[in-house]
């Protein structure tokens, strides 16, 4: 029986770095471990693995609106290569966030380094319409989608429309 979500994961190259950016962002560590072991060799699939992992979650989150963790992993050895994959790429994933003000996390981040493939943009359709969204890239590349939901959904009220 499945219980549950335990983490999402991702490799980055410098774990230091990708903890300060989420650190920004509005993560807090958990957790830290480094692992260099046979378990770990197994677990992997890689022989003569040392990796450094780092369980981060959201500070200060509103209650039931997120549990979610994140584990940044960088491996020390082996090193692997740097994939630059296309949100349209099979294997390509992203991280979607939820803000209350897309606009003044957009210049927040910004202002520490964040690289964004546009400013928010207003959403015209869909279940979200009424609300600001854009995609930005981690210091690896990886894509994290800054999401405001219209007013009626931060304030866990019903569709307008739906009667």
């Amino acid at each position: 029986m499945l219980l549950g979500i335990f983490h999402v994961s991702w490799t980055v190259s410098d774990i230091e770095r990708s903890k300060a950016f989420y650190t920004v962002l509005g993560f807090e560590q958990v957790h830290y471990q480094e692992n260099q072991n046979e378990y770990t060799d197994k677990l992997v699939g890689i022989p003569g693995t040392h990796l450094k992992a780092c369980l981060m979650k959201f500070k200060d989150t509103q209650p039931g609106l997120s549990g979610h963790v994140i584990e940044l992993v960088e491996y020390a050895t082996p090193k692997g290569e740097h994939l630059a994959p296309r949100p349209n790429d099979i294997n390509s994933a992203h991280l979607a966030v939820i803000t209350d003000n897309a606009q003044e996390l957009y210049a927040r981040m910004l202002d520490a380094g964040g690289r964004f493939v546009s400013p928010p943009n207003a959403i015209t359709s869909g279940i979200n319409a009424g609300g600001f969204t854009c995609y930005m890239r981690d210091p690896d590349g990886f894509t994290i989608e800054l999401m405001q939901p219209p007013k009626w959904r931060l304030e866990g009220k019903p569709r307008p429309d739906v009667t």
